[in-house]
């Protein structure tokens, strides 16, 4: 068999490693943790985080003037319901900074970030609201994807139909609500939130 010959067969036993490969990752659901921590990376470089400093500069402009008109108030017709069956009214979490992040198990952005959020509300839980709203159809995968990484946070699955304030057309979606029941941010996208700027934006919330 002379080298062209080897070379090609060489070839296409690397094409079948490769397939035999993403068709286990795929057929385990491994893939979408492997390409969530492949983007991990680019959430390192804070290119993807909202610009609070301009949320922040945009409140305090606001805050100059009386009674201003275009403070959103945020929606609190949402039902949760949390790990253990019970039902909770997002209303019940007013007059609180909240958190509420949209994800899914199968949204490889969603699992990119959520190491960040994780570190944020071990160091924010006690201040903040945290809200994980799992999209998955099947909550029991959102419970055991919680479990399995040990995260531990706050998740839940909408107990009503969302309100239209909250429906975006794109997970992950992180909305922001303030002390005084006003949405302040709603960031369509993955994000490192944990880093000072962001902290520091939770906190001027109160």
């Amino acid at each position: 068999m002379d080298s062209k010959n080897i070379n090609q067969k060489n070839t296409w036993i690397q094409y079948g490693v490769f397939a035999v490969v993403a068709i286990t990752l795929y057929a385990t659901g491994i893939h979408i943790e492997v390409i969530g921590f492949a983007q991990r990376g680019l959430l390192a470089t804070g290119l993807m985080n909202p610009n609070v400093k301009e949320i922040a500069q945009v409140r305090n402009d606001e805050n100059q003037i009386a009674n201003s008109p275009s403070a959103t108030e945020a929606d609190f017709n949402l039902k949760l319901l949390d790990a253990d069956g019970k039902t909770i009214s997002l209303g019940a979490l007013k007059g609180k900074v909240i958190f509420m992040n949209m994800w899914a198990t199968w949204c490889p952005p969603c699992i990119a970030e959520m190491p960040s959020i994780d570190k944020l509300h071990d160091e924010m839980g006690d201040d903040v609201a945290f809200v994980m709203l799992s999209l998955d159809k099947d909550f029991q995968k959102a419970k055991d994807f919680d479990k399995r990484k040990g995260y531990d946070l706050p998740i839940y699955t909408p107990g009503n139909n969302l309100p239209a304030m909250y429906q975006s057309s794109s997970i992950p979606t992180t909305y922001v609500i303030d002390a005084d029941g006003n949405l302040v941010m709603a960031n369509k996208g993955m994000a490192d939130y944990n880093n000072p700027q962001f902290k520091e934006f939770l906190i001027s919330l109160k």
